[in-house]
């Protein structure tokens, strides 16, 4: 096999995209559903929502669904480790700090993925240049966001952090399926399937729903696009560029979420945009170059 990190092809590069754009979406949802929602019943109604909303999709498509004891205990511990936990960690982080702030911090996913990654499997070695794209992506992130106020506090950043951690762990768990050959719409609907089962004690005990004042029609219209757009939607474009690209690769999309939150903060909020936060985007443009490695290749052979 390849020993390096696989290289991703104009399709795969369309797709992360957008998913971007779904998942930079995420993080303006997330505070308004907190207007008026509790984190882990954000977090449970998210992937309720999405389960239901892929079940569909799965009957549409007239996929069926595996019965392997082994596909669902993998689907269960998918669950957990790229939904379930940090999908609360990351809205109840997001009490204590900005989601600007959260989507920075995300952004430093592909650091772990790739020392995950790199430890753990055979084919996604990290070569020197990709793990400078990965330092540059970070610093181009950091300038887009600029400095950040007092009150983003350390339990939050914390939170955002072991988040960040678990979905280094879940994109490369994630490749232990790759053996099934399941279509993306499957792997999908059965990770989030069972990281709603997962979720709906725990909103039980924690949140008791039935004494919880009635949210404003304004979250629960948030919740709903949350779910169906950057959960559902979501992942089954995160799977079907994890089976062709691999972990590290899907996981670059975290440096492009805050570029996407500040364009769509910019078109749909009319927020100003610096000229450090367009230097950033600039940056980041950079770092995923050296990290897809084909225009320096291409520099090299000509040099």
């Amino acid at each position: 096999m390849n020993d390096s990190i696989k290289q991703m092809g104009l399709k795969e590069w369309a797709y992360l995209l957008t998913l971007s754009i779904l998942w930079g979406g995420s993080f303006f949802f997330i505070e308004v559903c907190l207007q008026s929602m509790p984190p882990i019943s954000i977090a449970g109604g998210r992937l309720i929502l999405a389960a239901i909303c892929l079940h569909a999709f799965r009957l549409i498509a007239r996929r069926s669904f595996p019965r392997d004891p082994k596909i669902l205990l993998r689907f269960l511990i998918l669950g957990l480790l790229n939904n379930a936990i940090p999908f609360s960690l990351l809205i109840w982080g997001q009490t204590f700090v900005t989601g600007g702030m959260a989507s920075l911090l995300i952004a430093s996913t592909p650091f772990f993925t790739i020392i995950i990654a790199h430890s753990f499997t055979s084919d996604e070695k990290v070569t020197l240049i990709k793990f400078l794209g990965i330092l540059i992506g970070l610093g181009g992130v950091a300038m887009i966001m600029g400095v950040q106020d007092a009150d983003n506090q350390l339990i939050g950043k914390l939170a955002v952090i072991v988040t960040a951690i678990l979905y280094g762990c879940g994109g490369v768990y994630a490749r232990t399926l790759k053996k099934y050959e399941l279509d993306p719409l499957t792997t999908a609907t059965g990770q989030i399937t069972f990281a709603a089962l997962a979720m709906i004690p725990v909103i039980i005990l924690i949140d008791r729903p039935w004494d919880l004042p009635m949210p404003t029609a304004i979250s629960c219209t948030s919740l709903i696009l949350m779910s169906i757009l950057t959960t559902a939607v979501a992942y089954i474009i995160y799977f079907r560029i994890l089976a062709s690209s691999g972990a590290t690769n899907v996981l670059l999309v975290t440096f492009l979420n805050p570029v996407s939150a500040l364009l769509l903060g910019a078109i749909f909020l009319g927020e100003y945009i610096s000229i450090s936060q367009i230097m950033g985007i600039l940056i980041i443009g950079v770092g995923l170059i050296f990290i897809d490695g084909r225009i320096l290749f291409r520099l090299r052979d000509r040099g």
